[in-house]
């Protein structure tokens, strides 16, 4: 760990504070020091909201696993029904739409 021995110290006002706890606040930080520093040396900070990720895995997991289990049975009784074609096509779509949703957000 690199060690900081050179104080910086300035004065804002009340507004510009405010203004800073705010910013501090979209980027999900509370460390003012960590904060002020990243900004300093590198003009921002980019934080992402990892929930849709999450929520998308978890549709990649569902479909993956409703996968596994139409091969199995397809490969032990050779049947394959069109009930299970048109589930796995509905969760393709959610996991499609959940992509779309995320795509947005980055542009």
């Amino acid at each position: 760990m690199q060690k900081r021995t050179i104080g910086l110290y300035t004065k804002v006002s009340e507004q510009e504070k405010n203004i800073i706890h705010e910013k501090m606040k979209s980027a999900n930080t509370n460390n003012m020091r960590g904060y002020l520093r990243k900004m300093a040396t590198e003009g921002y900070i980019i934080s992402v909201d990892m929930n849709s990720i999450q929520e998308l895995v978890i549709l990649l997991r569902s479909i993956s696993n409703n996968i596994n289990q139409i091969a199995k049975r397809t490969n032990e009784t050779g049947n394959f029904y069109a009930e299970e074609m048109k589930e796995l096509q509905q969760h393709y779509q959610k996991i499609w739409c959940s992509v779309e949703q995320i795509l947005n957000q980055f542009s």
